[in-house]
């Protein structure tokens, strides 16, 4: 009995590392296109500027009308970026639950998913894992679900074989 008790222990260790992994993994994919926001950012603070100085008239408005619109998408970029920043940091990858929740990493018959913030696929110590957010339709899906749950996803069935 106590050697199935430490076998457990190493394998839910392992696991809350390959979980750790993915968190690090998400987090530089955070902060990749956050720093790809705030130097897009830079360049249109910088083109306005220019946009000042040289010409006047029609073209100069709407030129300059133009980098205002950019400059505010970048920074609805960027207020959605520090929102997903603030779900990966609630993230607790030591709660143990039978049922998906946020941080689960979720086995099935098809993929292996990272309930955490839509990062695509990340491959760490050689396993293949999709890193969804809970607002994905798969991940709308899968909250909640227990290992041996089905579901029907783009008309395939998807069984859930494990939930760590």
């Amino acid at each position: 009995m106590a050697a199935n008790l430490t076998t457990i222990r190493c394998m839910m260790m392992k696991k809350n590392e390959l979980k750790q992994l993915l968190i690090d993994k998400c987090s530089d994919y955070i902060e990749t296109r956050l720093s790809t926001i705030q130097s897009n950012i830079g360049e249109i603070q910088e083109s306005l500027t220019s946009e000042t100085k040289s010409s006047a008239g029609d073209k100069h408005e709407t030129g300059r009308a133009m980098l205002q619109l950019e400059r505010e998408k970048a920074g609805q970029q960027l207020a959605e970026i520090e929102n997903v920043k603030n779900v990966l940091a609630q993230i607790n990858i030591k709660k143990l639950s039978e049922t998906v929740i946020l941080g689960s990493l979720v086995y099935t018959s098809q993929f292996n998913y990272f309930m955490a913030i839509s990062a695509g696929l990340l491959t760490v110590e050689s396993e293949i894992v999709y890193a969804i957010s809970p607002q994905t339709p798969i991940g709308q899906l899968l909250l909640g679900k227990r290992v041996g749950d089905r579901l029907v996803f783009r008309e395939q069935v998807i069984v859930v074989e494990g939930v760590i």
